[in-house]
């Protein structure tokens, strides 16, 4: 046992699982309403399957987008698959959840953003919600666990 919750780790699964979740409900009843799905992934991550154009094209970090064209979409606990177009070219993509680092669903304002500066520490977790019921727009609010770390 150990002598402290690791808060940090927990929020990271949590909203890792919200993700997922609702991707596993897209992929059963399709997109809801004029939501849409901005996913960033780094390509060169352990398990990430995409055409070799595409990783020449994108080296380091590629952003999908789910909205009117997509097919195939399947979701587990170690990744995501789905088949996109590019340029009329229907492309298979498997995108494990560790490399994902940003998810952003911009018809709500609403993202989630996983950072991983070091393999041998949990990854920092940062979730960005703005009120829609208020008049007045605002600068997203990024709301950092490290402000919630000892230091």
């Amino acid at each position: 046992m150990t002598d402290s919750i690791n808060y940090a780790h927990m929020m990271q699964k949590a909203m890792q699982g919200l993700m997922i979740d609702v991707l596993k409900n897209i992929s059963k009843d399709g997109l809801p309403g004029n939501h849409h799905y901005f996913i960033t992934f780094n390509t060169q991550s352990d398990g990430v399957i995409i055409a070799d154009w595409i990783k020449e094209r994108y080296p380091e970090e590629m952003t999908i987008v789910i909205q009117h064209w997509f097919d195939n979409l399947e979701v587990n606990d170690n990744n995501f698959s789905i088949t996109l177009n590019f340029g009329d070219n229907p492309e298979n993509l498997t995108i494990p959840w560790a490399s994902v680092s940003t998810f952003v669903d911009p018809s709500v304002e609403f993202g989630l953003s996983f950072k991983d500066d070091n393999q041998d520490q949990i990854p920092e977790s940062k979730m960005v919600i703005i009120d829609e019921d208020d008049d007045e727009k605002k600068d997203a609010e990024i709301v950092s666990l490290d402000s919630f770390r000892k230091k």
